[in-house]
């Protein structure tokens, strides 16, 4: 088909949630590349938002999705499956956590992290702690839950009156959480690094803050890593930067390579409080899903692609430093391993966005002031050095 008549199409059967899109249609993929229905090629930096970790039609996550589809694609867990234990195995012995459930999305991973929390004090029978404290600003899915998790007006307001007990509050403020925490708080949730509003780094000092805080008021620590972990930040998951462990954390993007599962993780303790019958999904930890998750964890874990983003994301940060010393219309350039914001001083990032897309390069944007960079963990120098110099180009239009 034209691209003409897949717009066309999309325009008219598809429900309007993403508007109108960037004007492309991509037929397949290869490493950090994409090709479009006319054939030109293009550089992913945004990896399906921090999805396609391992690039595009990895070897390795292939023949795992192949070798799988063809024996059976799904079966219920009603019955053992030893992708699913498999994969659980990989990520336990891999983490802090010690039992694994496995859901579809990173929202659902969230819902189950949400509904954990509040049935491990109903179970220790305090029926009255069930608030959750989230951070402003933050993001953690679109279902009705973890839009009232979520901190940031803009996704809550259409769907008010939203699920109740839900707070927010400033991000690196201990002093609010502090104001904030009473007897009816059971756990505190936060993105290590928040992604969808433009990569927002806690600081090792309040991560510090809030794990003692919740070890004094017997609250769990909930972490929303699915953006930021499995090698995003350079290291597999973004709470080793900070020296300390949640209670319950979850994942979901990068874990099954662009095929799609979420991961909720918790210490025995606390994931003790789910017994038969309290949780549950029809599709999650199936063993098409779970052999990509296996696939894209044995990458990581064994071709040294954490250790690239680390190696990478510093190489990257590097040189948009010195962009920044070049243009001052940026702001500031902040990040983590290969999660990277760069902030402008005006509302120039939708343009900034679409010129890189222009000269075939794809990132994002936040808000029109910041620029996003996801790329997948696979890149190297040459790769990031493509980017400054398209970066360099459409900024030189806005230097004074």
């Amino acid at each position: 088909m034209k691209l003409k008549d897949i717009i066309e199409l999309d325009k008219k059967y598809y429900m309007n949630t993403f508007g109108d899109r960037t004007p492309v249609c991509f037929t397949h993929g290869k490493g950090i590349n994409l090709w479009d229905l006319d054939g030109n090629m293009y550089y992913d930096f945004l990896a399906g938002i921090a999805v396609n970790a391992l690039g595009h039609s990895h070897p390795k996550l292939v023949k795992a999705i192949q070798e799988q589809a063809a024996k059976f694609i799904h079966c219920s867990s009603l019955y053992y499956i030893e992708q699913q234990a498999r994969l659980a195995q990989v990520l336990v012995e891999n983490s802090c956590a010690d039992k694994v459930f496995f859901a579809n999305s990173g929202a659902e991973a969230n819902e189950g992290a949400i509904k954990l929390a509040r049935i491990y004090f109903k179970k220790k029978g305090l029926e009255n702690k069930f608030d959750i404290i989230t951070l402003e600003k933050s993001f953690h899915g679109r279902t009705l839950a973890t839009i009232a998790a979520t901190g940031q007006e803009k996704y809550k307001k259409p769907f008010s009156p939203l699920t109740p007990r839900f707070i927010s509050v400033p991000i690196n403020d201990l002093d609010a959480l502090y104001r904030t925490v009473n007897e009816n708080t059971c756990a505190i949730m936060i993105e290590p690094i928040q992604g969808e509003s433009g990569v927002n780094l806690t600081t090792v000092e309040y991560m510090r803050g809030v794990r003692k805080l919740c070890d004094e008021k017997g609250i769990l620590l909930i972490f929303d890593e699915v953006q930021c972990g499995l090698g995003r930040t350079g290291k597999l998951f973004a709470y080793q930067h900070y020296g300390v462990e949640p209670d319950i954390f979850t994942l979901a993007k990068a874990l099954g390579g662009g095929f799609p599962i979420g991961a909720l993780l918790a210490k025995d303790f606390v994931a003790q409080a789910f017994s038969k019958g309290d949780h549950g999904s029809t599709f999650g930890g199936n063993p098409l899903a779970c052999a990509a998750g296996l696939a894209v964890m044995d990458v990581l874990l064994n071709d040294g692609l954490v250790e690239n983003a680390e190696k990478m994301g510093n190489y990257f940060m590097d040189k948009l430093n010195n962009l920044a010393e070049k243009y001052a219309v940026i702001k500031e350039v902040r990040g983590k391993g290969l999660m990277i914001a760069v902030e402008f001083n005006a509302d120039i990032a939708d343009e900034v966005k679409n010129k890189c897309f222009e000269r075939r390069y794809l990132v994002g944007s936040v808000n029109n002031d910041v620029l996003r960079i996801l790329p997948p963990l696979i890149i190297n120098e040459k790769d990031i050095d493509g980017m400054i110099q398209v970066l360099d180009e459409v900024l030189a239009e806005y230097q004074n």
